[in-house]
């Protein structure tokens, strides 16, 4: 898994599967962490729903959340404000576990 941390944040790569059942995190697509969304891409439908679910699986608001504005694929740069520490081992364990919040 990739990521970049600094004393305020982690930043790291998503690969997001929008239209998905059901909304999940969890396991590693590469060196991105894999999140489903049951929302389409429509609108920034898919963006939101990434945004809200990074948010409790992290257990962070969501506007400590950002995602790359240029990022219009599935795969997408995601910037988490907060502790490096605490934010690398939530990180390190949705790759390997998984979680469905």
């Amino acid at each position: 898994m990739s990521y970049r941390a600094t004393h305020d944040s982690l930043s790291f790569w998503i690969h997001v599967t929008p239209g998905a059942r059901h909304e999940a995190i969890g396991g590693a697509h590469g060196d991105a962490l894999r999140v489903h969304v049951t929302a389409r891409p429509v609108g920034g439908d898919a963006n939101r729903a990434c945004t809200a679910l990074l948010a409790r699986a992290f257990e962070t608001h969501r506007a400590w959340i950002q995602l790359d504005p240029a990022s219009t694929g599935r795969r997408k740069r995601v910037r988490i404000q907060g502790d490096a520490a605490t934010l690398t081992r939530r990180l390190s364990e949705l790759a390997t576990e998984g979680e469905i919040p």
